[in-house]
């Protein structure tokens, strides 16, 4: 029984859902609501290489299939969360934040670790609920 069954049910419809076969399509409900908060991409951050002036787009939302950059992926899954746009000022190495929880938007300021200790504080918890 799906989530649209199980909500006609509950609405006592089930009779009329069952008898007129109307296209799904009328009654589908969104699988996955769009993200407001970021995605943690990484745990750690990403050391990139830069070329000085060219314009670069860092993926703020953490859906890019190619991080650290954008890949327009918020558009569907975060429309509320744009990429930040940066340009460098000389060629070199960066590390760009991963985990999206960073202060300094593009550049990693080591709020990773705060997110690496919350995972192992997670998995201790469940790890003493079973």
């Amino acid at each position: 029984m799906n989530a649209l069954m199980i909500i006609a049910v509950r609405k006592g419809f089930t009779e009329t859902f069952k008898q007129q076969r109307l296209p799904v399509s009328i009654f589908m409900i969104p699988s996955r609501l769009q993200s407001t908060v970021p995605v943690v991409a990484a745990r750690i951050p990403c050391r990139v290489k830069v070329s000085a002036g060219k314009r670069y787009s860092w993926c703020a939302c953490g859906h890019s299939k190619k991080q650290p950059f954008c890949d327009g992926a918020h558009k569907t899954k975060a429309p509320g969360i744009p990429p930040v746009r940066f340009t460098p000022e000389k060629d070199g190495h960066l590390f760009l934040c991963a985990c999206k929880q960073t202060g300094n938007q593009p550049y990693c300021d080591g709020t990773h670790l705060k997110v690496i200790l919350q995972d192992v504080v997670k998995s201790v918890k469940n790890v003493f609920k079973s």
